[in-house]
């Protein structure tokens, strides 16, 4: 892909979450123009969840920011066909959690990356893993971050490819991690649950300890690399 002269930027946990602060400081740093348009409110795990019959209000909180109150495929759709922005480039996250393996299915993150790789666009997914003892290193992540967009603004665009990046969760003042470039792991999610009532309730588990291929996303990025995933429609 060129280097972008527009990025849009969304997510899933929300306009104020840190995350796409985190990821806007970047690309202000880079000194390329963005624009914003992400849910007013956390819509994590809602997949690629569009609103077809609901009313939903946009609402403009700053310039080139808006929220929308729907889901982040939604936004995409939004910011594209009746703000009529025309970014080069659309960047999701920086989600607070890993989007690995089944999970890509699932995240709301992933879905908006996806949603602008239909439109013809690139994307980039980016997620941050966070360990039971969660060692969140804001600063690493936005260098972190930076390597990556770095990285993959050299990658030639392919329609209908975008792209899945993983964070490792390591300790304060870790060296820079390797970047892996990986398949998605296949195995299935635990599917744990708690009967009480008559009622089930889904158990997440540890997310640590779910089943994983060698090489792949979750073992990558559970091993302290960046897993960078090719994802395509």
């Amino acid at each position: 892909m060129k280097y972008p002269e527009l990025i849009l930027i969304t997510n899933d946990d929300g306009i104020d979450a840190p995350g796409i602060r985190a990821l806007k400081r970047v690309v202000d740093d880079l000194g390329i123009p963005c624009v914003v348009v992400a849910p007013a409110d956390a819509h994590s795990g809602c997949s690629h969840r569009i609103n077809m019959d609901t009313p939903f209000p946009v609402e403009q909180r700053a310039e080139n920011e808006f929220a929308v109150f729907s889901t982040p495929a939604d936004c995409v759709r939004i910011a594209l066909h009746r703000l009529e922005k025309h970014p080069d480039l659309v960047l999701s996250g920086i989600n607070a959690g890993g989007n690995m393996g089944h999970d890509v299915y699932l995240s709301g993150t992933v879905a908006a990356a996806r949603e602008a790789a239909f439109h013809g666009l690139p994307a980039i997914a980016i997620s941050q893993y966070i360990s039971p003892a969660v060692h969140l290193d804001r600063v690493r992540i936005e260098r972190d971050t930076r390597r990556i967009l770095e990285l993959l603004f050299q990658e030639p665009h392919e329609r209908g490819v975008y792209w899945n990046v993983n964070f490792p969760d390591l300790p304060k003042g870790a060296e820079p991690p390797e970047i892996t470039r990986c398949e998605r792991c296949i195995q299935a999610l635990p599917t744990h649950y708690l009967v009480e009532n008559d009622q089930y309730t889904y158990e997440r588990g540890k997310y640590h300890e779910r089943p994983r291929t060698p090489g792949t996303d979750l073992d990558v990025c559970l091993n302290g690399a960046i897993a960078v995933t090719r994802m395509t429609l």
